[in-house]
């Protein structure tokens, strides 16, 4: 389905209905819609508003030719209806992907970060995209640890309380041209942007896995790249990727989800300059 923009939507999601009035002229107009209302203020009780809060929603959207009164009753035009139905199109989409982001979980499994006793306190946090506890109450997060478990071993942690806070991490996205893949101190200009241990390495596409490859014996994650580094970023790990030029638009169009992670796109540094020759001195 192709939606228009030309019309002035009163609510692409939930935060526009912070707009001043716009979340009343949504219900007015639905409203208008439903009952085809011959006065205001069964309207206005309908609403838990006053008339005049109504008469003013009425002539905004009259004056935005989205109603007017035909046969007496007050009734959306047809470019009402698009906006009204455009509206809650959004507005749905945006409840939908919020109440996805919220999962309810009173147990889980996490690396146990030292020696832990059963039926112990323990604290939540993430470090390097993995869930680990720790015994004790000071983290964000606590559980009850279902059994004991060594440094290292994976526990069952139940009646979570809290939030494990998770900030998205920065994607660098550094692009190679044709030139760059003959360029001799490619590899120097690699190794001079690639991301130190605790971070995703990525390559999209066969010239850039093999420039990277070349510049360093960190793994590089080959498939999937920008997946993997949105993912990555969900999870608080930063991560580098690095594409030809020509890949670029395919790479971005990964991340253009309704939570993009922080970008920072650019070509690699210039080209290492050849240092000047000494000049010889004359006998």
């Amino acid at each position: 389905m192709v939606r228009s923009r030309s019309l002035s939507s009163a609510a692409e999601g939930l935060d526009a209905l912070r707009r001043g009035g716009a979340a009343t002229e949504l219900l007015f107009l639905y409203a208008c819609a439903t009952l085809e209302p011959t006065q205001l203020r069964p309207v206005a009780r309908e609403l838990g508003l006053t008339v005049q809060a109504v008469s003013h929603s009425f002539r905004q959207l009259r004056d935005r030719g989205l109603v007017s009164v035909q046969d007496g009753r007050y009734r959306p035009t047809v470019e009402g209806v698009a906006w009204l139905h455009e509206s809650l199109m959004y507005l749905a989409e945006d409840v939908r992907d919020r109440i996805d982001r919220l999962h309810v979980i009173r147990s889980t499994r996490a690396i146990a970060g030292n020696r832990i006793r059963g039926d112990e306190i323990v604290s939540l946090e993430l470090r390097d995209g993995l869930l680990v506890a720790r015994e004790g109450r000071g983290g964000p997060s606590r559980g009850r640890a279902m059994a004991p478990a060594a440094p290292g071993d994976l526990v069952e942690v139940g009646d979570l309380e809290g939030i494990v806070p998770i900030v998205p991490a920065q994607v660098v996205v550094r692009t190679l041209s044709e030139a760059d893949l003959s360029d001799p101190s490619l590899r120097l200009r690699l190794q001079a942007v690639l991301p130190s241990a605790g971070s995703l390495l990525a390559a999209q596409g066969l010239e850039a896995y093999h420039s990277v490859q070349q510049a360093t014996d960190r793994p590089i994650q080959r498939f999937a790249a920008a997946s993997a580094c949105l993912e990555a970023s969900r999870l608080g790990v930063p991560s580098t990727v690095v594409v030809l030029e020509r890949d670029l638009p395919e790479l971005l169009s990964v991340f253009s989800v309704s939570n993009p992670p922080p970008l920072d796109v650019g070509p690699l540094t210039a080209r290492a300059r050849r240092a000047p020759r000494a000049r010889r001195r004359r006998s």
